[in-house]
């Protein structure tokens, strides 16, 4: 790899670590209301135009994903559903729901910090995000600040035991 290729990386990288951060914080959110931590931010021409973090409990509905409440905001700020020329920063892997919503709103890239071998649909379970039968597939990075996003998760489900074990 020559230099200059390196230091694009180098800067892409950090550029997506910057974002990534941004979805931990919305993710945070979700934890101090005792829901499962999931954050995400939606980044076009380098300013975010939607965030959200999962309140599925809070809002008793299941349409309360990180992902649909960023997507809801990005749509309104830019007036339009089609969201071609963004950036999804999302700390969990996407469900098939989230998924499917991203390829409808034509996402350009989705930077996922933690895979979810569970119910991930961006190449975990599934592939939904890159299925050629589409008309349309989303860049895909995984393992941006993987360790963070895994480590949160983590923490919430160990602390969410404990609890039961208290009652």
């Amino acid at each position: 790899m020559a230099l200059k290729e390196k230091i694009e990386k180098n800067r892409q990288e950090k550029h997506d670590e910057k974002y990534m951060k941004m979805a931990l914080k919305e993710a945070k959110k979700a934890y101090d209301l005792n829901e499962v931590p999931i954050g995400c931010v939606i980044v076009r021409d380098d300013k975010v135009i939607g965030k959200g973090y999962n309140k599925r409990n809070t809002d008793k509905n299941v349409l309360s994903h990180a992902e649909l409440i960023a997507m809801k905001q990005a749509c309104k700020k830019t007036g339009d559903w089609r969201l071609e020329d963004c950036t999804m920063y999302v700390t969990l892997e996407p469900c098939q729901m989230c998924a499917g919503a991203m390829v409808q709103a034509r996402l350009k890239k989705a930077v996922i910090g933690s895979m979810n071998a569970k119910a991930g649909c961006a190449g975990s379970v599934l592939n939904i995000l890159q299925m050629d039968a589409f008309n349309h597939q989303v860049e895909v990075e995984r393992g941006v600040l993987e360790d963070e996003c895994s480590a949160l998760l983590s923490g919430f489900f160990a602390d969410l035991r404990e609890q039961k074990k208290q009652f």
